[in-house]
């Protein structure tokens, strides 16, 4: 049977980044415009070169910039010149040899577009820290744009003078620079400011105050958003993984400017930063509609060809057809051979993952707004994250800034708490260091007080950051100690101010409920069970999702089972075997109230109900498949012969178990036989039929009819646990 997973790490990837993460240049090849060629050609790079030169100038890389302004202006003056050539000549002054050398000119201008557009969009910090590599950028430009002018076939273009002047001297300046010139002495000592910052930090001694405006300044940081807009560009490179990147020093400087923001600004004076408050979670949903009534519709490469919905982990079989995961999966595991698209034989089981179309999908996504999040991409921003936090400087510069926030929460005004509380959320969200000592600080009982907040984002930050620190295990015992701290994350459930506000109430109650000794407490406060059924009825598919995992760990309990009859909660979840969204856990759940007799006939007395727990067998992963087997499992053993009689005559019954004896996980297999021998004893004919199939399957998979001789199980014997993530914002 399964259950929620608790690890504090998967916490960390359900709130994503509200705006588009982004990426350095490409590095790879682009193709060059092959239908373009004389007088339109030479006028599309003339374009694209005027546009380069009006760049306007920038804060980082201004020597290789600037370097590359000069070159643009030459080749725009030899490019004026051959346009000239053609007016008078025509078409037939270029040779094949000469249009092809302009088509990879073309290309070498859009990868120093691309670059120039990079720095000009990167933050001032995050480019001081990959100034080795930009430069290297440049460099690689220039040797670029020198190969091509090298093979240009000048003689043949019969060139005026000045046009072979042109030529002439941009080649000598794309080959005279040294590697030591594309690094600008000023950038470098900037950089190592920096460094000697993170130093002191690393000693466990914060950096003078007026060395750190200075450093400010110079970076180009002026203000509170500013800063906070730095910030949040070094936590979007830390997320997108560039094989590269220090991460320890990346987050090093993140945590020395969150430092900086909270010692050298006023946030409570910021209207910037209460903008930011109220809109910077604030997250478009994954639907394909906007609110400006413009409809978007998923390219049909990007659909899944089985669900027909956008892949998010698209793999290819055998036969060269791309899937998402799941679906080929559950595809497989329904016991066929054949490809879905082609009819073709799988050769194999085989799935390859295609990471050119995740790829595609993940850019079409953040082109339109939506969230895209493939599991590999998830996995890996949990190493990330962790990483970043590793490093000695950013622990101790977020203990400083802690000190920071836990004095405004409680000296503050009422402008700086939600702040404080929205930043303690921040810090708390990454590394068990973080969450430890903001706990030791006192933190908690600060929040707690917020929770009575007439102010939606005091309260919605303030119960989030709580969310955040009782991922931390000591810090579940410190919630649930706080006086009337469960009573007030119940209200909040209960007459939050914010739908998130509400969903977050119940994340934390199930993040609390992991520790066996809190379940009794949490079902004992006033309201609590009743909220979360409520929610799990009424709530949005983010709020079902946390309340159906709450109730989940609620119902592990052995003293569960009358608390949730009485409270509404069994009604809940059989209602929610319906929607996808959270049948599997709403299946796991029941089959653990299952061991009260007045709850068996409950479930068991409508045969939607088992329609729905067959169905979930039939399509659901293989722990949601195990929680439907459990379920049905209790409703037959416990139920008498008169619900296993009504379970031996779903239709297509026999089909399903066959497949659950084949493909299912052990425990499945196991509690289905035992299902097949219920049936039989209910002495129905079509439970007999249905034995005698299985018994079939059984001998031709296993020699020693293993699953006829399966051995009876305990009342407490229950699978282990599926994975489910928790969302933190």
């Amino acid at each position: 049977m399964a259950a929620p997973a608790s690890s504090p790490v998967e916490f960390l990837l359900h709130r994503p980044l509200p705006r588009q993460r982004r990426r350095p240049p490409l590095a790879g090849a682009f193709f060059a415009p092959t239908g373009l060629s004389g007088a339109p050609l030479l006028r599309a790079l003339a374009s694209l070169a005027a546009d380069l030169l009006g760049t306007p100038p920038l804060p980082s890389q201004r020597r290789n910039i600037d370097a590359l302004m000069r070159r643009l202006a030459l080749l725009s003056a030899l490019l004026d010149s051959l346009l000239l050539l053609l007016a008078d000549e025509g078409e037939a002054a270029f040779s094949d040899a000469a249009n092809l050398c302009f088509r990879e000119l073309y290309v070498v201008l859009f990868r120093a577009d691309l670059l120039v557009s990079y720095v000009a969009s990167a933050g001032r910090a995050w480019a001081l820290l990959r100034a080795p590599q930009l430069a290297a950028s440049f460099r690689d430009l220039d040797a670029e744009l020198a190969v091509v002018l090298d093979v240009l076939p000048a003689a043949s273009l019969r060139l005026s003078w000045d046009a072979a002047q042109y030529l002439d001297f941009l080649r000598a300046r794309c080959r005279r620079r040294a590697p030591a010139h594309y690094h600008d002495p000023a950038e470098a000592a900037l950089g190592d400011c920096l460094l000697a910052a993170l130093r002191h930090f690393e000693l466990g001694q914060p950096p003078d105050p007026s060395m750190l405006r200075s450093l400010l300044r110079q970076i180009g940081i002026s203000d509170a958003a500013s800063c906070r807009s730095e910030i949040e560009y070094l936590e979007e490179q830390i997320l997108n993984q560039e094989e590269d990147a220090d991460l320890p020093l990346i987050g090093g400087v993140v945590a020395l400017l969150r430092y900086c923001l909270f010692s050298l600004f006023d946030p409570s004076n910021t209207k910037s930063l209460r903008v930011w408050l109220s809109v910077g979670n604030r997250q478009r949903p994954l639907s394909w509609s906007c609110s400006d009534d413009t409809s978007f519709s998923v390219p049909k490469e990007f659909s899944c060809p089985i669900s027909l919905d956008l892949m998010r982990d698209p793999v290819v079989v055998s036969t060269g057809q791309t899937y998402d995961r799941p679906s080929i999966i559950q595809w497989i595991e329904e016991g066929h051979s054949t490809c879905p698209n082609s009819g073709q034989a799988l050769a194999d089981n085989r799935l390859v993952p295609n990471r050119a179309l995740r790829s595609l999908i993940s850019q079409w996504c953040g082109v339109h707004g939506f969230q895209f999040d493939s599991p590999e991409s998830n996995e890996g921003m949990i190493e990330c994250v962790a990483v970043s936090c590793s490093s000695k400087a950013a622990i101790e510069a977020n203990k400083a800034t802690a000190r920071i926030l836990v004095k405004m929460l409680m000296e503050g005004s009422d402008n700086a708490k939600p702040v404080a509380a929205r930043e303690i959320r921040l810090l708390a969200k990454t590394g068990k260091q973080n969450r430890a000592f903001i706990a030791e600080l006192g933190a908690i009982p600060l929040l707690c007080r917020l929770l009575l907040s007439s102010d939606w984002m005091a309260q919605e930050n303030a119960v989030t950051a709580l969310l955040n620190l009782s991922i931390f295990e000591p810090n579940k015992t410190r919630i649930m100690e706080q006086e009337d701290c469960l009573h007030l994350i119940v209200s909040v459930l209960k007459n939050g101010l914010t739908t998130e506000a509400k969903e977050n109430a119940a994340a934390t109650l199930f993040s609390l409920s992991v520790v066996h000794d809190y379940k009794k407490k949490i079902m004992n406060e006033p309201g609590a069970v009743e909220e979360l059924a409520s929610m799990l009825t009424k709530g949005t598919a983010r709020g079902k999702k946390d309340a159906v995992m709450a109730l989940f760990n609620l119902s592990t309990h052995p003293e569960s089972s009358g608390r949730m009859l009485e409270s509404s909660a069994v009604v809940s979840l059989i209602e929610s075997l319906r929607n996808d969204t959270v049948s599997e856990e709403a299946a796991g759940a029941l089959a653990l109230l299952m061991k009260q007799p007045s709850i068996v006939h409950l479930v068991g007395s409508s045969e939607t109900v088992i329609t729905s727990l067959v169905g979930l067998m039939r399509r659901g992963t293989p722990k949601g498949k195990e929680n439907a087997v459990s379920a049905l499992y209790e409703i037959c053993r416990r139920g008498g012969s008169t619900l296993a009689q009504r379970v031996a005559r779903i239709p297509g019954l026999n089909t399903v178990m066959q497949n659950i004896t084949l493909t299912g996980t052990k425990r499945a297999k196991k509690k289905a036989s035992l299902i097949v021998k219920m049936c039989q004893r209910s002495q129905m004919p079509s439970a007999l039929a249905l034995g005698s199939t299985l018994a079939v399957v059984d001998h031709s998979l296993v020699g020693n009819s293993r699953l006829r001789r399966a051995p009876s199980f305990g009342s407490g014997e229950l699978s282990n646990p599926v994975s489910i993530s928790v969302p933190v914002p």
